[in-house]
Protein backbone atom coordinates (compact mmCIF):
# COMPACT_ATOMS: atom_id res chain seq x y z
CA UNK A 1 0.00 0.00 0.00
CA UNK A 2 1.11 3.12 -0.76
CA UNK A 3 2.62 5.99 2.02
CA UNK A 4 -0.06 8.91 0.07
CA UNK A 5 -2.24 8.58 -2.36
CA UNK A 6 -0.95 9.45 -5.90
CA UNK A 7 -1.76 9.67 -9.23
CA UNK A 8 0.63 9.56 -12.27
CA UNK A 9 0.59 13.55 -12.83
CA UNK A 10 2.22 13.24 -9.17
CA UNK A 11 4.78 11.14 -9.96
CA UNK A 12 5.99 13.28 -12.61
CA UNK A 13 5.97 16.69 -10.71
CA UNK A 14 7.58 15.00 -7.41
CA UNK A 15 10.38 13.24 -9.70
CA UNK A 16 10.91 16.58 -11.46
CA UNK A 17 11.21 18.37 -7.67
CA UNK A 18 13.65 15.68 -6.61
CA UNK A 19 15.82 16.16 -9.15
CA UNK A 20 15.50 19.91 -9.55
CA UNK A 21 16.72 19.85 -5.84
CA UNK A 22 19.01 17.41 -5.10
CA UNK A 23 20.10 16.51 -8.54
CA UNK A 24 23.76 17.00 -7.72
CA UNK A 25 23.15 14.61 -4.29
CA UNK A 26 22.59 11.78 -6.83
CA UNK A 27 19.98 9.37 -6.03
CA UNK A 28 20.47 8.93 -2.49
CA UNK A 29 19.84 12.82 -2.12
CA UNK A 30 16.79 12.60 -4.43
CA UNK A 31 15.41 10.18 -2.51
CA UNK A 32 15.63 12.15 0.25
CA UNK A 33 13.92 15.18 -0.85
CA UNK A 34 11.50 12.86 -2.26
CA UNK A 35 10.82 11.67 1.82
CA UNK A 36 10.60 15.18 2.89
CA UNK A 37 7.45 15.79 0.37
CA UNK A 38 5.19 12.72 1.08
CA UNK A 39 6.02 13.50 4.64
CA UNK A 40 4.73 17.28 4.01
CA UNK A 41 1.50 15.32 2.59
CA UNK A 42 0.98 13.09 5.62
CA UNK A 43 1.58 15.47 8.44
CA UNK A 44 -1.27 17.59 9.79
CA UNK A 45 0.59 19.46 11.91
CA UNK A 46 2.75 23.35 12.06
CA UNK A 47 2.81 24.60 8.46
CA UNK A 48 1.49 21.40 6.64
CA UNK A 49 -2.42 21.27 7.65
CA UNK A 50 -3.86 22.34 5.01
CA UNK A 51 -1.33 20.28 2.42
CA UNK A 52 -2.74 16.80 1.69
CA UNK A 53 -1.48 16.03 -2.23
CA UNK A 54 1.64 16.30 -3.53
CA UNK A 55 0.63 19.06 -5.75
CA UNK A 56 -0.02 21.37 -3.17
CA UNK A 57 3.02 20.37 -1.11
CA UNK A 58 5.15 21.48 -4.29
CA UNK A 59 3.27 23.95 -4.72
CA UNK A 60 2.43 25.62 -1.29
CA UNK A 61 3.79 29.27 -0.33
CA UNK A 62 4.49 30.39 2.90
CA UNK A 63 5.80 34.31 3.54
CA UNK A 64 5.12 35.05 -0.05
CA UNK A 65 7.48 32.29 -1.51
CA UNK A 66 6.61 28.94 -3.10
CA UNK A 67 8.44 26.62 -0.32
CA UNK A 68 10.33 24.94 -2.90
CA UNK A 69 13.23 27.11 -3.93
CA UNK A 70 13.11 25.30 -7.44
CA UNK A 71 9.44 26.45 -8.30
CA UNK A 72 10.31 29.72 -7.99
CA UNK A 73 13.87 29.80 -9.90
CA UNK A 74 12.33 27.83 -12.77
CA UNK A 75 15.53 25.65 -13.28
CA UNK A 76 15.80 22.00 -13.46
CA UNK A 77 12.13 22.16 -12.30
CA UNK A 78 10.46 22.96 -15.48
CA UNK A 79 11.95 20.32 -17.64
CA UNK A 80 10.59 16.88 -18.65
CA UNK A 81 10.96 14.12 -15.46
CA UNK A 82 13.44 11.37 -17.08
CA UNK A 83 12.35 7.68 -16.37
CA UNK A 84 15.17 6.57 -13.52
CA UNK A 85 13.93 9.89 -11.53
CA UNK A 86 9.70 8.76 -11.98
CA UNK A 87 11.19 5.17 -10.67
CA UNK A 88 12.34 7.14 -7.89
CA UNK A 89 9.64 9.64 -7.13
CA UNK A 90 7.47 6.14 -7.15
CA UNK A 91 9.72 4.21 -5.03
CA UNK A 92 9.04 7.15 -1.94
CA UNK A 93 5.64 7.62 -2.91
CA UNK A 94 5.12 3.59 -2.67
CA UNK A 95 7.47 2.62 0.67
CA UNK A 96 10.79 4.71 0.60
CA UNK A 97 11.82 6.13 4.27
CA UNK A 98 15.65 6.62 5.27
CA UNK A 99 17.35 8.24 7.64
CA UNK A 100 18.12 11.37 7.96
CA UNK A 101 14.73 12.23 6.12
CA UNK A 102 12.88 9.54 7.57
CA UNK A 103 10.55 11.78 9.82
CA UNK A 104 12.17 15.09 8.37
CA UNK A 105 10.10 17.84 7.12
CA UNK A 106 12.53 20.84 6.19
CA UNK A 107 15.92 20.46 4.56
CA UNK A 108 18.08 23.18 3.24
CA UNK A 109 21.70 24.00 2.25
CA UNK A 110 22.78 26.41 4.24
CA UNK A 111 26.80 26.85 2.57
CA UNK A 112 28.04 26.13 6.17
CA UNK A 113 27.51 23.59 9.13
CA UNK A 114 24.54 22.08 9.65
CA UNK A 115 22.63 24.65 12.86
CA UNK A 116 21.63 22.13 15.49
CA UNK A 117 17.87 23.73 15.31
CA UNK A 118 16.28 25.46 12.05
CA UNK A 119 13.58 27.82 12.95
CA UNK A 120 12.67 25.83 16.24
CA UNK A 121 12.95 22.27 14.54
CA UNK A 122 15.87 20.04 15.44
CA UNK A 123 18.51 18.79 13.22
CA UNK A 124 17.99 14.93 12.51
CA UNK A 125 20.87 14.74 10.11
CA UNK A 126 22.79 15.74 6.75
CA UNK A 127 23.47 14.27 3.64
CA UNK A 128 26.10 15.48 1.30
CA UNK A 129 24.87 19.73 1.07
CA UNK A 130 21.30 19.41 2.70
CA UNK A 131 20.74 19.63 6.71
CA UNK A 132 16.91 18.06 7.78
CA UNK A 133 15.09 18.63 10.29
CA UNK A 134 12.22 16.86 12.12
CA UNK A 135 9.74 18.39 13.62
CA UNK A 136 10.22 19.17 17.65
CA UNK A 137 8.49 16.48 19.92
CA UNK A 138 5.06 16.63 20.51
CA UNK A 139 4.36 18.89 17.66
CA UNK A 140 3.51 16.76 14.93
CA UNK A 141 2.78 13.09 16.18
CA UNK A 142 0.91 12.55 12.10
CA UNK A 143 4.26 12.28 10.25
CA UNK A 144 5.69 8.97 12.54
CA UNK A 145 2.45 7.46 11.27
CA UNK A 146 2.97 4.58 8.71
Amino acid sequence: MARVKYRDKDIDLMARMMRAEAEGEGKQGMLYVGNVIVNRTKADCLDFQDVRTIEQVIFQVQGGNYSFEAVQKGNLFYERARTSEKRLAKQTLDYWREHPAKYALWYFNPYAPCPPTWYGQPFSGQYKNHCYYEPAAGTCESVYIG
